[in-house]
């Protein structure tokens, strides 16, 4: 019988995602490829460290164990631009993590971005920013992982944070606010309160984390000192009066969230160094420099600020100040 995608949560990542591939990747910059493909060869057997979304990844798969007996919640699909040679290493590296990945596709210097609606996926995970920026000039929900990895302690609890405008919702409001100030962003959103925004790229990914949450409330329901895995916040500049537009927005999709942090400017590193979530997304580099070394960040490359500030995930993160030639946002820019 075919293997059922339809119902579950599929997220597609690239090698350079889960694992630290540095090493390999300077050998095939400085080298060559003849040079990296013996590397490979020669270390299929040194198993390779965790990435930036390994812990990530590792606490998604193992929310499956919530699912009726027999039913799959969550699949994981390797989606990388290794040949099938040099990618044995990494399968061989997943079965050493204990990581439940089995499906795979490899596609030799070429992004496999192109298959995420043929897998059902709502999100792809690449360190590669031609790739992500590629899928998501085709409207699909990617993120570039940035940082280091973090340490991941034992745990089967998942924290998940968002930002809004550009990663839930689309740009819609982020364009008043480039085009305009501050006062008429905020005038905009109180007179469309109750107007539900467009949904954004990662709309869709919430929508699958609820549908594992509502299983968990379930369980509440019937054991009342069940303790909930999944939480979700949305960290954003917005505060009030733009506030309330992020509730009725959600509440129109019919997604919800647990936590809301509306910081209104504040930096939201202070906030992410002490959620501690597995995964923070946004669209604006500069709201990912300060925490990117100690939480897991993606880069989510979409909408006006990026096209306008020609800003690239490649850029350091572990610095408070913009690469050369790379402006920094608004600190009072609430749409983010």
């Amino acid at each position: 019988m075919p293997f059922p995608l339809d119902n579950m949560l599929v997220v597609g990542v690239a090698s350079s995602a889960l694992f630290d591939l540095s090493e390999s990747h300077r050998l095939f910059l400085e080298r060559g490829e003849g040079e990296y493909r013996k590397y490979q060869e020669e270390h299929l057997d040194d198993t390779l460290h965790p990435g930036v979304a390994f812990p990530f990844i590792r606490r998604l798969l193992s929310l499956n164990d919530l699912g009726p007996e027999g039913e799959q919640l969550v699949e994981v699909i390797i989606l990388s631009r290794n040949d099938p040679e040099t990618g044995l290493r990494v399968m061989r590296s997943l079965k050493a993590h204990d990581l439940a990945i089995s499906r795979a596709i490899f596609m030799q210097g070429r992004s496999s971005h192109e298959y995420m609606e043929a897998l059902n996926m709502s999100l792809f995970l690449s360190a590669n920013d031609d790739d992500v920026r590629a899928a998501i000039d085709s409207g699909l929900p990617a993120g570039r992982v940035v940082g280091t990895p973090a340490e991941d302690p034992a745990g089967t609890d998942l924290r998940i944070a968002f930002d809004f405008d550009g990663v839930l919702t689309d740009d819609s409001s982020e364009r008043i606010m480039q085009a305009s100030d501050l006062a008429t962003f905020h005038e905009n959103e109180v007179s469309h309160t109750e107007e539900a925004m467009p949904e954004g790229l990662m709309a869709q990914f919430l929508r699958g984390i609820n549908r594992i949450q509502d299983i968990e409330e379930n369980l509440v329901r019937t054991d009342p000192t069940y303790n909930r895995r999944v939480h979700v916040a949305i960290v954003t500049a917005r505060n009030a009066p733009s506030h309330e537009r992020v509730v009725r927005t959600l509440q129109g999709w019919g997604l919800r969230v647990n936590d809301a942090f509306f910081l209104g400017g504040v930096e939201k590193a202070r906030i992410l160094q002490v959620l501690r979530p597995h995964i923070f997304f946004d669209d604006q580099m500069d709201h990912l420099r300060g925490a990117a070394n100690d939480v897991p960040s993606v880069h989510v490359p979409f909408g006006i600020v990026n096209a306008a500030n020609g800003t690239s995930s490649d850029a350091a993160v572990d610095t408070q100040q913009p690469p050369p030639g790379e402006p920094h946002d608004r600190p009072d820019d609430p749409a983010s």
